[in-house]
């Protein structure tokens, strides 16, 4: 287990979101903060970049830490068939009812885990906050003598029962369980444990500040992306459930009325998901030999400030996923006043409010209508995206996450 203390950028004190959030907001936090000075507190998860927890982390610790609380964040190490595990827990938990737990595969998630575990001593701490499944059982291997949080950030709402009821071991065993939405509540569980959270965006970090013309500009010139013509884009890990195959079906559909239109397909392979290489390739597969279509990730240069500007850059944003936890792609591209098309599903259902901040579908058929709608009407989209913005403000920024945890801490 190893700690980050990187993390750079702007946006890591409470005092440079006065302007947006405004004075009484920001002194409520502060308010909310004075019993919780001094008090540690440690988040521990499974990656430090790539993917939604590691975003929101870089931007909330810096945030606890300006408000008085001493705030740290470890990430648990494995090897590649621990990680292997625990993306099969991963797709398993999200539906996949196919998969089978082995007696091999619970007992190298044990061992890593306790491994982890001999690192660091998580009892010196005042709080504890374990995200997701991978190091959820690190409870097993201490004598808790302070409240212990698990936080799931994945959609639990029909999962693969044979993972849960070994998972849910461990997790009753937590003093309150965190979850994006009330529909991924298991019913075997303490509900009076239970803690509705939506997760959020920091909106002054590189992927969400203001970038100006220049800047996009260069950057699409870099990846040879043609600012003149319509940009469509999904913003997304390579996963199963990430509906990037009915992405290029939705783009070759549009492609048919609006010949000159191109897909950027943007994402990050993170180390804790091996799995993220072999749906790449089949990405890169089913595209073939269509230039006007962009596969950027961080092995090509793509980072925060990167996919800031593609998002930035595009007409319209498509979010796909069969399954999603709740999608901080979806609020980033809200933030930047882009209307979402996005699959009903999961948190993506709670950010767009259909027909206002963007259009919820079903299907690829409902897709390309609905993004053949935007790319036609662009005052009806520039309307949407004002919309957007506004209720990721209203909702789903990192202050007023900052704000929930600060009211869930007070509350032990």
């Amino acid at each position: 287990m190893y700690e980050v203390t990187k993390f750079g950028g702007e946006g890591k004190r409470l005092e440079d979101y006065r302007e947006i959030i405004g004075d009484e907001a920001l002194e409520a936090i502060k308010a909310k903060a004075g019993n919780l000075k001094d008090k540690s507190f440690i988040h521990v998860n499974s990656t430090s970049f790539g993917g939604g927890v590691a975003e929101i982390l870089h931007n909330l610790v810096p945030l606890m830490r300006d408000v008085g609380i001493d705030a740290r964040w470890f990430v648990i190490e494995g090897t590649n068939e621990f990680f292997n595990v625990t993306k099969s827990f991963h797709n398993a938990l999200q539906g996949n009812k196919e998969l089978r737990l082995t007696e091999e595969m619970k007992k190298l998630y044990l061992e890593i885990n306790k491994k982890n575990a001999e690192d660091i001593d998580l009892t010196q701490f005042d709080y504890v906050l374990i995200h997701d499944p991978q190091p959820a059982p690190l409870i097993e291997f201490y004598e808790k003598r302070q409240p212990w949080i698990w936080r799931c950030h994945i959609d639990l709402s029909d999962p693969n029962l044979e993972f849960w009821k070994f998972l849910r071991q461990f997790v009753e065993k937590y003093d309150r369980y965190i979850f994006h939405m009330e529909e991924y509540v298991q019913e075997d569980l303490n509900q009076e444990k239970v803690v509705i959270m939506p997760p959020s965006i920091g909106p002054l970090s590189e992927k969400n500040m203001e970038l100006s013309e220049s800047e996009i500009l260069k950057t699409l010139e870099r990846f040879d992306v043609d600012p003149e013509r319509p940009i469509i884009t999904q913003v997304a890990r390579f996963d199963p459930w990430k509906g990037v195959f009915d992405i290029i079906d939705v783009y070759r559909k549009v492609k048919e009325k609006i010949p000159e239109v191109q897909l950027l397909l943007v994402g990050v392979m993170a180390h804790d998901d091996p799995e993220g290489w072999i749906y790449f390739e089949k990405t890169l597969r089913k595209i073939g030999e269509d230039y006007d279509v962009k596969v950027l990730t961080n092995l090509t240069g793509v980072h925060a400030r990167e996919v800031n500007a593609f998002q930035r850059a595009s007409d319209v944003i498509l979010q796909m996923s069969t399954r999603e936890g709740f999608g901080l792609t979806v609020t980033e591209a809200m933030w930047k006043e882009k209307p979402v098309v996005g699959r009903a599903v999961g948190g993506i259902k709670l950010q767009i409010v259909d027909g206002k901040t963007g259009f919820l579908v079903r299907d690829v058929n409902e897709a390309v209508e609905k993004t053949l709608y935007l790319l036609e009407h662009k005052d009806i989209a520039q309307k949407m995206g004002k919309n957007a913005k506004e209720r990721v403000k209203e909702n789903f920024i990192i202050t007023k996450h900052l704000e929930r945890y600060l009211d869930l801490l007070n509350s032990f």
